[in-house]
């Protein structure tokens, strides 16, 4: 989007607060271009291919996974950003990294590592997506990760603790100021939320875990669930729950924009830096649609993951990131070099992080691997 086309409270990348380290400006692309074609060419957003997202990678091929559902996400945002004048690559990026530092095996794996970790300052991938982008990544001479702007990393950093937050500089004090991040950064988190749920009726569908009986019971269903049906009586079960999700979506976008119009209108930011200190979310959704998104989420957690088929390779999935971490925490030696070197330097708190990161890093059928390969196979 040109310059000239955002609105005033739209991130400006003239205005920003740069990057961490200085560097020359592209010739050809915007900084937040940059920044979105950085996280596209890292190591880690390729690992998200082979990432949970509901389903372990290896229970089907047409599930959806990490990397596709932080595509989905971007395309959501994309299009609210696009609606309300903001900054649509900023958007992007944010969307794109917001996930970089999940663990496999989805939620369980997180929780699992989490445990693990909590007496080393615990475990949790949305910090984990923050330190990818600022020091996991390893790709440039000049600097440790992907050296991002400003707004990107406030955006990829959705929430964070007061401790935490102190540890951080300059991206961790918009917590202990009470600020909100930019619209751009409010509108990836409400997108990955409006992507996750209706996204995750559509897998857990397909697995046969979910029936259009239980799902007629939710008011952002059954509606568009009736309409689809009258309009089209025949139509199968595959076109048929993909007609009615994609008509759900549209109706929480939808409302997404136009309730955002009206809080904006409320507010009347002049700049990010007001929106910042609007001292509440503007994107936000209609306290009718909301209580749909959210009826939804509850019913999801019920029916589909605490589902007992759900549960039984989630146990099995915690089971390995428990021992893959007993295992390297014994005995650094295990891991790669570049990840061994770096625990043998430090204190037990540090070894643990190292420990975390290389975890963190693995894909879900690589850490099912390295658990059969250490272990030589021993049941779980």
């Amino acid at each position: 989007m040109q310059k000239e086309s955002l609105a005033p409270y739209a991130a400006d990348e003239s205005q920003s607060r740069g990057r961490r380290y200085d560097e020359p400006g592209s010739r050809y692309r915007g900084e937040y271009q940059r920044d979105r074609d950085r996280i596209i060419h890292s190591t880690a957003f390729r690992r998200l291919v082979y990432k949970t997202q509901v389903f372990v990678n290896h229970e089907g091929d047409l599930y959806r996974t990490r990397m596709t559902h932080s595509l989905e996400v971007a395309q959501i945002a994309r299009t609210v950003a696009v609606a309300l004048q903001l900054n649509e690559p900023l958007t992007e990026a944010i969307c794109l990294a917001h996930d970089l530092g999940h663990t496999p095996f989805g939620h369980a794996g997180q929780d699992a590592l989490n445990a693990r970790m909590r007496d080393f300052g615990g475990f949790e991938h949305n910090l984990q997506s923050l330190r990818v982008v600022d020091e996991l990544e390893a790709k440039y001479a000049d600097f440790p990760g992907l050296n991002l702007m400003f707004e990107t990393r406030e955006g990829i950093l959705k929430h964070c603790s007061a401790k935490n937050a102190r540890k951080l500089g300059d991206i961790g004090q918009r917590f202990l100021n009470r600020e909100q991040p930019g619209l751009e950064g409010q509108i990836a988190n409400i997108a990955d939320a409006i992507a996750y749920n209706n996204h995750d009726v559509d897998d857990g569908f397909r697995a046969g875990l979910l029936s259009f009986d239980q799902l007629r019971e939710q008011p952002l269903f059954g509606p568009n669930y009736d309409e689809v049906h009258q309009r089209y009586p025949k139509l199968e079960d595959r076109r048929l729950i993909y007609e009615i999700i994609r008509r759900m979506i549209d109706a929480v976008v939808t409302d997404l924009i136009e309730n955002t119009r009206r809080n904006i209108e409320s507010a009347q930011p002049r700049s990010i830096e007001d929106v910042r200190k609007a001292g509440k979310v503007i994107v936000l959704l209609s306290d009718d649609i909301y209580a749909q998104h959210v009826s939804l989420k509850r019913f999801l957690s019920k029916h589909l993951y605490s589902h007992e088929k759900k549960l039984e390779m989630t146990h099995r999935a915690q089971a390995v990131i428990r021992e893959l971490f007993d295992i390297y925490a014994a005995d650094t030696s295990r891991m790669p070099a570049e990840f061994s070197s770096r625990a043998e330097a430090q204190d037990d708190s540090g070894r643990a992080r190292v420990v975390a990161d290389y975890i963190a890093g693995m894909t879900d059928r690589y850490a099912f691997a390295e658990h059969e390969r250490i272990t030589a196979g021993a049941t779980i």
